[in-house]
C-alpha cells in the first residue's frame, strides 16, 4: 500500500513527534530532525520503518520532527497519520 495524499499527525510539544507523510515512488524514505538524533536517531528511524511495514506501507516519504518522543508515541503518530490517509 502507498500513501496517496499528504497527511500529518502530532505536535512540536516536548516528548512528542510531528510526522508528515507524503507520496513517494521509491520505497520508504525517512527524513528525521530530532533533539536526540545523535543518541537515538537510528532507533527512531527503525521504529518508524517497522510501524509502516506492519501497516503494509511500502512507499512513502516521512518527514519527522522529534522532541524526545518515546517509542509508543512514535508508533501512535505513524498509525494516526496512515489512517488519516485513507
Amino acid at each position: 500500500m502507498t500513501i496517496n495524499k499528504p497527511v500529518k499527525c502530532g505536535t512540536l510539544e516536548s516528548n512528542d513527534i510531528f510526522v508528515m507523510l507524503t507520496p513517494n515512488e521509491s520505497g520508504i524514505v525517512i527524513e528525521l530532525e530530532s533533539v536526540v538524533e545523535k543518541q537515538f536517531g537510528a532507533h527512531i528511524k527503525n521504529v518508524i520503518e517497522d510501524k509502516l511495514k506492519e501497516m503494509g506501507i511500502t512507499s512513502v516519504l516521512v518527514k519527522a520532527q522529534d522532541k524526545g518522543a518515546l517509542d509508543y508515541t512514535i508508533r501512535a503518530r505513524i498509525e494516526g497519520a496512515v489512517k488519516r490517509s485513507y
